[in-house]
């Protein structure tokens, strides 16, 4: 079997180089497979990142929960509760009002 020639036109330079990834002009990278593969590797690294740092700063009440020092834990415990109370009463009523206007 033969192998098919591509030429693939480099976007920099506009040199066509045949069955390379790289611009054998100005050593650019051309194949679009690489390009791609490239891109999916950066954009999981930066994901992987973001998720890091998330798992890295708690909020505030979390932090305070686990603050060596019992008054802000109990702070800490207090404000969790508070927004978990909210966010109860907040779902309720957006059940209640899809609910009332269903009919």
């Amino acid at each position: 079997m033969s192998k098919i020639n591509s030429l693939i036109k480099c976007k920099y330079c506009g040199f066509f180089s045949a069955n390379s990834e790289n611009c054998k002009n100005c050593g650019a990278l051309i194949s679009f497979k690489k390009e791609k593969k490239l891109k999916e590797e950066s954009f999981k690294k930066q994901q992987i990142e973001l998720a890091k740092i998330e798992l890295e700063n708690p909020g505030l009440a979390i932090r305070l929960i686990r603050h060596p020092f019992f008054i802000y834990q109990i702070a800490g415990w207090i404000l969790h509760s508070v927004f978990l109370i909210i966010s109860a009463v907040g779902a309720f009523l957006a059940w209640f009002i899809a609910m009332v206007a269903a009919g």
